[in-house]
């Protein structure tokens, strides 16, 4: 599949990715090397991966990052209860020392979180690590044997090498400076915000029924909208949110209704801060600008 190919697959799958895009994600997979996707929150960044698994008719694995993950969470973990079950089975039989060991450390006790399952699939998956940044700088280093040798070393088994090597999305909203090792393990793009023209082929291919004008005037909206000193800026799903409720309250025209237009925002606004700061008056000027 060339990079052009894949852009039209991923465009049947309603996400207009960027020719930057593309390239580096056919790269990735051709390479078959991890791509870390840095920008804003609301970019598209998170849908990449959930598209991917899409377009390649494959599963995708999560792994949703936040402070304090450990390899518990997103590698493996022994049943603990099962264990002690056995155990407590096997003295009950006289069974005691290396051969009770051998059993409840084997692979009938052992679970498989995120990254391991991604690395034992029969058929490649899209493994995505998400927020990236969120995690603590040490859950990096449990990262790089998978992301360099695509393995797992458990102590108790030894090395676990992949089955198959998945397609691997790292997203990151840029809160915390990555570690450079981590970075050398992965091709590297940043996704914007969209442009004008590209975020109205989104609205079209998420909403295919609304009207040339309405979109050009609440793409123009939104986009007016990011200037503004907001404290959350709204992303595209925001936008597309805005756009159906629009539609849903019949709204043809934004300079209509100002009233009605104004209480829509909390599509857009997620913060009472930037409610706050977006009064009747900013809302009817930006309509103003983008009608």
């Amino acid at each position: 599949m060339s990079w052009t190919d894949l852009q039209k697959s991923m465009a049947s799958e309603a996400y207009i990715a960027s020719d930057d895009l593309a390239i580096a994600l056919h790269l990735s997979i051709n390479l078959g090397r991890p791509i870390l996707l840095e920008g804003a929150a609301g970019v598209g960044k998170t849908e990449v991966a959930k598209v991917l698994a899409a377009c390649h008719q494959t599963q995708l694995i999560r792994l949703q990052c936040y402070e304090g993950l450990d390899a518990a969470q997103a590698i493996y973990e022994w049943n603990y209860q099962r264990q002690l079950l056995s155990i407590r089975a096997a003295a009950e039989d006289g069974q005691t020392g290396r051969e009770v060991e051998e059993r409840i450390f084997s692979e009938e006790f052992l679970l498989e979180r995120p990254l391991l399952a991604a690395i034992r699939q029969p058929e490649p998956p899209v493994l995505l690590i998400d927020e990236i940044d969120r995690a603590d700088e040490e859950f990096e280093a449990y990262l790089l044997e998978v992301l360099s040798d695509f393995q797992v070393t458990v102590p108790e088994l030894g090395t676990i090498r992949a089955t198959s090597k998945p397609i691997v999305v790292l997203t990151s909203n840029g809160t915390r400076d990555l570690s450079d090792a981590l970075r050398r393990r992965c091709l590297y793009t940043h996704i914007s915000y969209p442009s004008m023209e590209a975020e109205l082929a989104i609205l079209h291919a998420r909403c295919p029924g609304v009207e040339a004008r309405l979109a050009r005037q609440i793409v123009g909206f939104v986009q007016t909208l990011r200037n503004e000193d907001l404290e959350k800026v709204p992303g595209v799903a925001e936008m597309l949110d805005f756009a159906a409720a629009l539609i849903g309250l019949g709204i043809a025209d934004l300079t209509s209704d100002p009233t009605l237009l104004h209480a829509t925002l909390k599509t857009l606004l997620k913060t009472q801060e930037d409610q706050a700061q977006v009064t009747h008056e900013v809302t009817a000027r930006l309509a103003g600008r983008a009608a």
